[in-house]
């Protein structure tokens, strides 16, 4: 997903975001919003980059209608934008990464150079990331000269990068200079990095490598425990070390994880509106 303050032609301000993803994405997509338009009235552009992958489906216009009637409860003149770039991602398969854990479905931003409508400052966010706050000073970051701004990976930093400055960040939270990015060509060089060379985390790994970064704090990408000034909660994969190691994986949806493991109960009420409109959004 992405987000940035703009203006248009008639004084109004607006903010775009982007999301990728298959139609098993959808949920996350729905909760991610849901979250959002709680801190902000301002007009959304939500863009969907979807495609149909092997025995993938894309998201399909059911969907983005039903999302867009939604957020425009809070603001009249939001959006949503969907685009099924199948035919862009199949004819440049990231082939060296097809086979990792990582969906390939992560590497779908890195074709939204190719869509001519998703320009300027854009917010991506990943779809289990979820908001707490007002995001307005993330939002107003100067990326003036960079190709994007996100925070350190909270176990990656340790282990890539320059360690000492944990200056590998963490892809699931990125504010877009779409201008830059086009004239950096970097999505391309991207695409091509993860066609040719296999990496453990794909896309975040080539995009560590050869954008142009600036770091920003890490309440806008909290991948720990909610602090008081968290903006955004990330839902990532964590280690517990005892009583034995053990990789733990819970997404905002998996509800009674999020209540019983995590104790998070501050999205309840995000989390009463899937229920409330759950087969609206899952069935097809």
């Amino acid at each position: 997903m992405l987000f940035f303050y703009n203006r248009i032609k008639d004084g109004k301000v607006f903010m775009n975001l982007m999301y990728c993803g298959d139609k098993n994405i959808k949920k996350g997509i729905f909760l991610s919003l849901a979250s959002i338009i709680k801190y902000t009235k301002k007009k959304l552009n939500v863009y969907i980059l979807t495609a149909s992958i092997d025995n993938h489906e894309a998201i399909n216009e059911d969907f983005r209608v039903f999302l867009e009637d939604y957020i425009k409860k809070e603001n009249s003149l939001s959006r949503v934008h969907l685009f099924d770039i199948s035919s862009e991602f199949n004819g440049y398969l990231p082939l060296a990464n097809m086979a990792t854990r990582f969906t390939p479905f992560c590497m779908l931003r890195l074709f939204s150079d190719k869509v001519n409508e998703i320009k300027g400052k854009v917010l991506y966010l990943d779809t289990d990331v979820l908001a707490l706050s007002d995001f307005s000073s993330f939002y107003e970051t100067d990326i003036k000269g960079y190709d994007l701004a996100g925070c350190a990976d909270r176990y990656g930093s340790l282990v890539f990068g320059n360690i000492l400055k944990r200056d590998y960040f963490n892809s699931g939270v990125l504010l877009l200079n779409m201008d830059q990015i086009r004239k950096d060509d970097l999505f391309s060089k991207c695409r091509k990095m993860c066609r040719d060379e296999k990496m453990f985390m794909p896309d975040q790994s080539a995009l560590n490598k050869l954008a142009i970064k600036k770091r920003v704090e890490r309440c806008f990408n909290e991948q720990g425990r909610i602090r008081k000034n968290t903006v955004f909660k990330h839902f990532t994969t964590f280690f517990r070390f005892f009583p034995w190691f053990k990789a733990i994986t819970i997404k905002p949806w998996d509800i009674d994880k999020v209540h019983n493991k995590l104790k998070i109960h501050q999205f309840d009420d995000v989390l009463e509106e899937y229920i409330n409109n759950k087969t609206k959004i899952e069935g097809e």
